[in-house]
């Protein structure tokens, strides 16, 4: 199903060891709106969605493991050269005693990951609109990721990622339309 490309979808760079930014990006990571939520979501609520938009949430939540990729490989670069004081200081000592400097899928208040995150009701305009909500809660909260960090290279590539999350919206709304249509259509036998 998948081709898998040894490389991010877009470069990651980081100016410098930053644990604190690292912590904020951990949302992002394992959190209710991250991006392995996202891919989990799209991909399961593809089975039950009409074949006409089947192909939207394949595309989508294929790309939001990408993403997940590029999020991990920023945590790693923020953390690799941390010391444990360091990472306590960033509010990450629970997180290191733990896991050391593994990746852990929990949000950045440190609650793990959970399937409650995913929604799927079954009704394809419902969950479009799921759909929607969270990519526009994604969408800010890198934008306020962003506005916390002074890392220009880190920025650039948070900028690709809230920029794709703008795209994914308008392609779901692009959807709820196609469906609304769709099922406003009379139907003739």
């Amino acid at each position: 199903m998948w081709v898998y490309e040894k490389k991010l979808q877009y470069p990651v760079k980081v100016s410098t060891c930053n644990p604190r930014l690292a912590k904020y990006l951990i949302e992002q990571y394992g959190g209710a709106d991250g991006e392995l939520s996202a891919a989990l979501r799209y991909l399961n609520q593809r089975y039950t969605i009409p074949d006409k938009v089947v192909g939207l949430l394949n595309d989508i939540g294929t790309e939001e493991f990408a993403h997940l990729e590029m999020i991990a490989t920023m945590i790693y670069k923020l953390t690799k050269d941390a010391t444990p004081a360091q990472l306590e200081e960033a509010g990450l000592g629970e997180y290191y005693v733990n896991h050391d400097q593994a990746l852990y899928y929990q949000n950045a208040a440190g609650s793990p990951w959970t399937a409650t995150y995913i929604q799927a009701k079954g009704d394809p305009i419902a969950d479009l609109y799921e759909d929607i909500a969270a990519e526009e809660k994604a969408r800010a909260t890198y934008q306020w990721i962003i506005d916390l960090s002074d890392d220009p290279f880190l920025n650039d590539s948070l900028k690709f990622l809230r920029e794709r999350e703008i795209v994914h919206s308008q392609r779901f709304h692009e959807a709820v339309e196609i469906l609304k249509e769709e099922r406003d259509r009379k139907k003739i036998f």
